[in-house]
């Protein structure tokens, strides 16, 4: 079974136009991040994502998380 989180941040990539190589390359230049698809793959597979990197990652898709109470 894949991965809800995996296939949400898949599409907020595909909405941005990006490839996960983009990203990949956006993340390693800007916050040092491993220059490897395959890692982040996995990670999101895994579900292993730190939240500082869920951060960066929205960062570089051009979001932000908020936080919002819930009603």
């Amino acid at each position: 079974m894949k991965s809800n989180l995996r296939n949400e941040i898949k599409a907020y990539i595909v909405r941005q136009g990006m490839t996960m190589q983009e990203v990949v390359d956006l993340l390693h230049d800007e916050h040092g991040w491993s220059d490897s698809v395959s890692n982040l793959s996995n990670k999101l597979q895994r579900e292993s994502l730190r939240y500082t990197e869920a951060v960066q990652l929205a960062n570089a898709l051009g979001y932000e998380i908020v936080w919002q109470k819930r009603k």
